[in-house]
Protein backbone atom coordinates (compact mmCIF):
# COMPACT_ATOMS: atom_id res chain seq x y z
CA UNK A 1 0.00 0.00 0.00
CA UNK A 2 1.04 3.74 -1.09
CA UNK A 3 2.37 5.22 2.06
CA UNK A 4 1.25 8.86 3.05
CA UNK A 5 2.92 11.52 0.83
CA UNK A 6 0.09 14.72 0.81
CA UNK A 7 -0.42 17.16 3.59
CA UNK A 8 -4.37 16.58 3.02
CA UNK A 9 -3.81 13.14 4.01
CA UNK A 10 -1.51 13.53 6.92
CA UNK A 11 -3.97 16.79 8.38
CA UNK A 12 -6.74 15.33 7.70
CA UNK A 13 -6.26 11.91 10.06
CA UNK A 14 -5.30 13.58 13.49
CA UNK A 15 -9.35 12.86 14.69
CA UNK A 16 -9.76 9.68 13.61
CA UNK A 17 -6.28 8.40 14.96
CA UNK A 18 -6.45 5.79 16.99
CA UNK A 19 -4.93 5.71 20.58
CA UNK A 20 -1.19 6.05 20.91
CA UNK A 21 1.76 7.41 23.00
CA UNK A 22 2.93 10.97 23.58
CA UNK A 23 4.06 13.79 21.45
CA UNK A 24 6.37 14.97 23.85
CA UNK A 25 7.74 18.18 22.43
CA UNK A 26 6.48 20.33 19.14
CA UNK A 27 7.87 23.69 17.97
CA UNK A 28 8.23 25.45 14.45
CA UNK A 29 11.10 22.98 13.28
CA UNK A 30 10.00 19.87 14.12
CA UNK A 31 8.64 17.55 16.85
CA UNK A 32 9.48 14.18 19.18
CA UNK A 33 7.01 11.30 19.56
CA UNK A 34 7.71 8.68 22.74
CA UNK A 35 6.09 5.73 24.20
CA UNK A 36 7.39 2.46 25.90
CA UNK A 37 6.29 -1.24 26.05
CA UNK A 38 7.13 -3.95 28.71
CA UNK A 39 7.65 -7.75 27.47
CA UNK A 40 7.94 -10.77 29.21
CA UNK A 41 11.07 -11.19 27.26
CA UNK A 42 14.73 -10.99 28.15
CA UNK A 43 17.16 -8.28 26.46
CA UNK A 44 18.70 -10.68 24.57
CA UNK A 45 15.71 -12.13 23.05
CA UNK A 46 14.37 -9.11 22.52
CA UNK A 47 17.31 -7.49 20.71
CA UNK A 48 17.11 -10.29 18.45
CA UNK A 49 13.36 -9.47 17.41
CA UNK A 50 13.97 -5.80 17.43
CA UNK A 51 16.51 -6.25 14.45
CA UNK A 52 14.23 -8.75 13.02
CA UNK A 53 11.33 -5.86 11.61
CA UNK A 54 9.73 -8.95 9.06
CA UNK A 55 8.20 -10.48 12.35
CA UNK A 56 6.53 -7.84 13.51
CA UNK A 57 6.69 -4.13 11.41
CA UNK A 58 3.05 -3.42 10.47
CA UNK A 59 2.29 -4.25 6.56
CA UNK A 60 0.85 -1.75 6.10
CA UNK A 61 3.62 0.66 6.76
CA UNK A 62 5.33 -0.61 4.15
CA UNK A 63 5.95 0.33 0.29
CA UNK A 64 5.66 -3.76 -0.60
CA UNK A 65 2.32 -4.24 1.81
CA UNK A 66 4.11 -7.19 2.77
CA UNK A 67 6.92 -6.68 6.24
CA UNK A 68 8.32 -9.64 5.23
CA UNK A 69 10.45 -8.06 2.63
CA UNK A 70 12.24 -5.81 5.67
CA UNK A 71 15.58 -6.07 6.97
CA UNK A 72 17.88 -4.35 8.93
CA UNK A 73 21.96 -4.77 9.55
CA UNK A 74 22.81 -3.69 13.21
CA UNK A 75 25.77 -2.26 12.85
CA UNK A 76 26.95 1.26 12.30
CA UNK A 77 26.25 2.28 8.59
CA UNK A 78 23.75 -0.65 8.19
CA UNK A 79 20.17 -0.42 6.35
CA UNK A 80 16.57 -0.72 7.74
CA UNK A 81 15.74 -1.67 4.37
CA UNK A 82 13.26 -3.17 2.02
CA UNK A 83 12.61 -4.83 -0.75
CA UNK A 84 10.09 -4.15 -3.28
CA UNK A 85 9.36 -7.22 -5.74
CA UNK A 86 8.87 -6.02 -9.51
CA UNK A 87 5.36 -6.73 -10.72
CA UNK A 88 5.02 -9.83 -12.75
CA UNK A 89 5.13 -9.07 -16.94
CA UNK A 90 3.76 -11.03 -19.53
CA UNK A 91 7.38 -11.35 -21.01
CA UNK A 92 8.54 -12.89 -18.17
CA UNK A 93 10.92 -9.80 -17.08
CA UNK A 94 10.70 -7.82 -13.96
CA UNK A 95 12.71 -5.30 -11.93
CA UNK A 96 12.84 -5.66 -8.28
CA UNK A 97 12.68 -1.96 -5.99
CA UNK A 98 14.25 -1.11 -2.95
CA UNK A 99 13.79 1.54 -0.46
CA UNK A 100 16.33 2.99 2.35
CA UNK A 101 13.91 3.59 5.31
CA UNK A 102 16.60 4.69 7.71
CA UNK A 103 20.30 3.75 8.32
CA UNK A 104 22.03 2.46 11.41
CA UNK A 105 24.05 5.39 13.52
CA UNK A 106 24.39 3.35 16.75
CA UNK A 107 23.95 -0.50 17.67
CA UNK A 108 25.19 -1.54 21.07
CA UNK A 109 23.43 -4.98 21.31
CA UNK A 110 21.14 -5.72 24.18
CA UNK A 111 20.99 -1.87 25.11
CA UNK A 112 20.01 0.20 22.48
CA UNK A 113 19.86 0.96 18.71
CA UNK A 114 19.51 4.24 16.88
CA UNK A 115 19.13 5.17 13.62
CA UNK A 116 18.30 7.91 11.42
CA UNK A 117 16.01 8.79 8.64
CA UNK A 118 12.65 9.89 7.64
CA UNK A 119 9.86 7.43 7.90
CA UNK A 120 6.69 7.28 5.92
CA UNK A 121 5.99 10.66 4.42
CA UNK A 122 8.91 12.15 6.12
CA UNK A 123 10.70 10.38 3.42
CA UNK A 124 9.89 13.41 0.33
CA UNK A 125 10.92 15.95 2.82
CA UNK A 126 13.76 18.36 3.91
CA UNK A 127 13.51 16.83 7.54
CA UNK A 128 14.99 14.00 9.02
CA UNK A 129 14.05 12.00 12.38
CA UNK A 130 16.26 9.82 14.69
CA UNK A 131 14.89 7.08 16.31
CA UNK A 132 16.18 5.75 19.22
CA UNK A 133 15.27 2.64 21.08
CA UNK A 134 16.70 1.54 24.57
CA UNK A 135 16.32 -1.54 26.08
CA UNK A 136 16.09 -1.77 30.23
CA UNK A 137 16.14 -5.23 31.86
CA UNK A 138 13.58 -5.32 34.52
CA UNK A 139 11.40 -7.73 36.59
CA UNK A 140 10.32 -10.30 34.45
CA UNK A 141 11.56 -9.19 31.14
CA UNK A 142 12.19 -5.67 29.05
CA UNK A 143 11.31 -2.32 29.12
CA UNK A 144 11.47 -1.00 25.48
CA UNK A 145 11.70 3.16 25.70
CA UNK A 146 11.01 4.27 21.54
CA UNK A 147 11.88 7.92 20.88
CA UNK A 148 11.48 9.31 17.45
CA UNK A 149 13.08 13.17 17.27
CA UNK A 150 12.06 14.92 14.39
CA UNK A 151 13.67 18.15 12.77
CA UNK A 152 14.14 20.64 9.51
CA UNK A 153 12.34 22.21 6.73
CA UNK A 154 8.97 20.02 5.76
CA UNK A 155 5.77 20.89 4.09
CA UNK A 156 3.42 19.62 6.53
CA UNK A 157 1.88 21.78 9.52
CA UNK A 158 4.04 19.94 12.69
CA UNK A 159 0.60 19.76 14.99
CA UNK A 160 -0.76 17.21 12.61
CA UNK A 161 2.09 15.74 11.15
CA UNK A 162 3.11 15.02 14.38
CA UNK A 163 0.19 12.59 15.33
CA UNK A 164 0.18 11.27 12.60
CA UNK A 165 3.88 9.79 13.07
CA UNK A 166 3.17 9.46 16.75
CA UNK A 167 0.76 6.60 16.04
CA UNK A 168 2.53 4.88 13.06
CA UNK A 169 5.40 4.79 15.95
CA UNK A 170 3.43 3.52 18.39
CA UNK A 171 1.90 0.83 15.98
CA UNK A 172 5.50 -0.59 15.34
CA UNK A 173 5.83 -0.94 18.69
CA UNK A 174 2.80 -2.47 20.02
CA UNK A 175 3.79 -4.82 17.24
CA UNK A 176 7.01 -5.81 18.81
CA UNK A 177 5.54 -6.22 22.08
CA UNK A 178 2.60 -8.14 20.60
CA UNK A 179 5.26 -10.45 18.87
CA UNK A 180 7.52 -11.14 22.54
CA UNK A 181 4.61 -11.03 24.55
CA UNK A 182 3.11 -8.21 26.84
CA UNK A 183 4.21 -8.36 30.29
CA UNK A 184 1.56 -8.97 32.46
CA UNK A 185 0.31 -6.17 34.62
CA UNK A 186 2.70 -3.78 32.71
CA UNK A 187 1.93 -0.57 32.15
CA UNK A 188 2.98 1.45 29.09
CA UNK A 189 2.09 0.65 25.36
CA UNK A 190 -1.52 -0.27 25.62
CA UNK A 191 -3.81 -3.46 24.32
CA UNK A 192 -6.82 -4.19 22.08
CA UNK A 193 -7.91 -0.31 22.10
CA UNK A 194 -4.67 0.43 20.34
CA UNK A 195 -5.69 -0.68 16.81
CA UNK A 196 -9.14 0.32 14.85
CA UNK A 197 -11.84 -1.58 15.81
CA UNK A 198 -13.19 -4.46 13.39
CA UNK A 199 -15.07 -2.52 10.92
CA UNK A 200 -13.77 0.88 11.16
CA UNK A 201 -11.63 2.52 8.36
CA UNK A 202 -7.81 2.46 8.75
CA UNK A 203 -5.35 5.55 8.47
CA UNK A 204 -4.50 4.16 5.44
CA UNK A 205 -8.27 3.44 4.23
CA UNK A 206 -9.02 6.99 4.87
CA UNK A 207 -5.89 8.30 3.00
CA UNK A 208 -6.20 5.98 -0.35
CA UNK A 209 -9.79 7.55 0.02
CA UNK A 210 -8.35 10.96 -0.18
CA UNK A 211 -6.00 10.37 -2.54
CA UNK A 212 -8.98 8.95 -5.03
CA UNK A 213 -10.94 12.39 -4.82
CA UNK A 214 -7.85 14.60 -6.30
Amino acid sequence: MRLVTTVLAAATLTAAMPLSATVAETSERGFVTQDQADVAASPLDTWLALIRPAAWWNDAHTWSADAGNMTLTPQAGGCFCERVPGEDREDGFSLDGSVQHMTVIQAYPLRNLRMRGGLGPLQGEPATGVLTITLEEIAGGTRIRWEYAVGGSMRYEVASISQAVDAVMSRQLHGLRDYLGALEGAGGAGGEADDPADGEATIEAQIDALQDTE
